[in-house]
């Protein structure tokens, strides 16, 4: 079965994202292995500068790449990245599956982003948007089209 892990920077805080990533948690349940990694958010500062900035998400990068294996393929959810659309993104994890890819790790970053290291380390850049989202709303959207992959794969229905 196929592991599916979130390493996410920061902690679910409110009442209804938690429920919402326990309903998608149990759902997947039945499609892969998913663990949820969360890791400390670095605070920062209001005036910090560049190098500051830089610095936190060097310390985040580092706490990210001590849980990737270098057996996991990693997709880091970057602005920047390539975006898929749901079918694409189904059509991405049932090809790294048949090719004999056991762990795939998601990447979260925090506020500020990703540090240069865990971008490098990244085997597929995904961009869900332009817009920023709130990370933990991020998560929430990431576990749905997850899940809404693995219903296209297995060819069940799903709202479109």
């Amino acid at each position: 079965m196929l592991r599916i892990k979130i390493i996410a920077v920061g902690k679910i805080k409110e009442k209804f994202f938690a429920q919402a990533v326990d309903e998608y948690k149990k759902r997947l349940s039945s499609y892969c292995r998913l663990e949820i990694i969360e890791l400390a958010d670095e605070k920062t500062p209001d005036s910090a500068s560049q190098k500051e900035e830089e610095q936190i998400k060097d310390k985040e990068g580092e706490r990210i790449l001590g849980k990737i294996s270098d057996q996991d393929y990693v997709i880091t959810l970057e602005i920047k990245g390539r975006p898929l659309d749901s079918e694409q993104l189904a059509a991405h994890i049932d090809s790294l599956a048949t090719s004999g890819k056991s762990s795939i790790a998601f990447v979260i970053g925090g506020s500020l982003g990703l540090s240069t290291k865990v971008s490098a380390r990244s085997n597929y850049k995904l961009s869900f948007s332009a817009m920023t989202f709130p990370h933990q709303l991020m998560r929430v959207i990431l576990l749905e089209q997850i899940y809404r992959s693995f219903r296209i794969i297995n060819n069940q229905p799903y709202h479109k």
